[in-house]
């Protein structure tokens, strides 16, 4: 096991050293990891009682500022899959195909998926199973369980966010196209300035939807232009029960278009030597809109603690997630452009390593620490110290929880994604199985 985690190290220290955007990888981590540490506060907080707000309303703001981990996944996923659309659409680089991204897509995010719902309803709700359930199974199986009161959080929390993903995979390359009819003409700066039009455009679409949306939610006898019926099924798509946070994808395929016209145009591009200098002010300024935004979501969670929010705190069921989005767009685009002491934290192996069982564990962890926290019930009826008591939580999701994802991630993922790379034909991506092959 030490020789598989040294091979492991070592060559994630190459991938490190041979690209840079190998930091995403630790920022997929402290994503998911944020997501854990905000459901392991909320357990403490709302079942088992470990703590009150009378820690302080900053405290507290950040104990459950974690939720906001998903904006960040969101983020890296426009950045990440907008990649090669954004060097064809401004270098005319071979068009995606999208069968093979389609194809891609499916064989990374639907295997764990499958596996984690019918494991979930076999052994815990088997309700699902039965005819006047299988309207809502129709939704988990075709991942829009997302859009709907019937099934929005239900069997396992995290699911509605793989909605969230899963739809955004099936528009993005029809979106990207749309996009080419307005782009890829003309020089470069102009190509580069459509395109950034075309992504505020996506942002504005995505706020406007989400307000749309929360009004047609708050007043259901209400219609334009359609009947009632009709516009249901519009909002069903276009916003189902919290929104489709394409201004969160905006912000990352944003950030995408800058980096790829940055890296390709010329080593030493004008933008990116302006981006190095300024890394360390757009790190600070990311982080402060994260700190206030987390005050902002916590008094409108919660009305309690800050009063000086109170006038704006309504707002935040509108705005606040393209705030959280901005916020972890500077982070990010401090890190891409930054000096390699910003870097180095996330290109850390051990956090590197999380950041690829992160799926799995951000898939398991609810469901793990829920069936915990009941063997913690009644220690704490026995007068067990709260720190005690949430420490184990925290063990439980180092001891159990990480372990059972990687074994998750070797066995459910990791084979599919040799798959697609095999299909794909290109050399296959570093994987824990390849590199316990190699030690062999």
């Amino acid at each position: 096991m030490c020789r598989d985690n040294t091979i492991l190290f070592s060559a994630f220290k190459e991938s490190t050293q041979k690209n840079s955007i190998a930091v995403l990888d630790g920022v997929r981590a402290i994503a998911c990891l944020a997501v854990v540490a905000f459901h392991i506060n909320l357990i403490a907080h709302l079942d088992l009682h470990l703590w009150t707000f009378a820690v302080g309303p900053l405290t507290s703001a950040l104990m459950l500022g974690g939720g906001a981990g998903v904006t960040l996944f969101f983020v890296l996923s426009g950045f990440l899959l907008f990649m090669p659309y954004a060097k064809s659409l401004l270098f005319h680089k071979e068009w995606p195909s999208m069968r093979q991204f389609y194809l891609r897509r499916a064989l990374r995010i639907l295997p764990g998926y499958y596996v984690a719902l019918l494991t979930l309803i076999l052994l815990f709700q088997p309700e699902y199973l039965q005819p006047d359930h299988f309207k809502q199974l129709l939704l988990f199986l075709t991942l829009f369980m997302d859009s709907t009161p019937a099934t929005y959080q239900h069997i396992n929390g995290p699911f509605w966010t793989l909605a969230v993903e899963w739809q955004f995979y099936l528009l993005l390359p029809w979106l990207a196209l749309a996009f080419s009819w307005l782009v890829r003409r003309g020089m470069l700066r102009r190509r580069m300035t459509i395109l950034l039009i075309c992504l505020l455009a996506m942002m504005i679409w995505g706020v406007g939807t989400r307000y749309i949306g929360l009004y047609f939610n708050n007043y259901p006898t209400q219609s334009i232009l359609v009947s009632r019926q009709v516009l249901n099924w519009i909002l069903f798509f276009s916003y189902g029960t919290s929104g489709k946070f394409l201004e969160d994808f905006a912000v990352g395929m944003l950030i995408s278009a800058l980096y790829v016209y940055s890296r390709q145009a010329a080593v030493d591009h004008p933008l990116s030597q302006r981006l190095l200098r300024t890394n360390w002010w757009l790190w600070s300024s990311g982080i402060l809109l994260l700190f206030l935004t987390a005050l902002w979501h916590f008094n409108n969670w919660f009305h309690t603690g800050l009063r000086f929010l109170n006038p704006i705190s309504p707002a935040f069921t509108q705005w606040g997630e393209l705030s959280f989005a901005l916020g972890f767009g500077l982070c990010v685009t401090a890190i891409l452009f930054g000096e390699d002491k910003l870097k180095r934290p996330f290109a850390w192996l051990p956090l590197r390593w999380i950041g690829f069982i992160s799926y799995s564990l951000y898939m398991w962890h609810l469901y793990i620490l829920e069936d915990f926290k009941e063997y913690l019930r009644p220690l704490h009826a026995a007068g067990w110290s709260n720190s005690i008591l949430y420490i184990f939580l925290w063990l439980c999701a180092l001891f159990i929880v990480i372990p059972f994802s990687y074994g998750l991630y070797k066995w459910v993922e990791l084979p599919w994604m040799e798959l697609s790379s095999h299909w794909r034909k290109q050399p296959r991506p570093i994987t824990l199985l390849l590199l316990k092959r190699k030690s062999l």
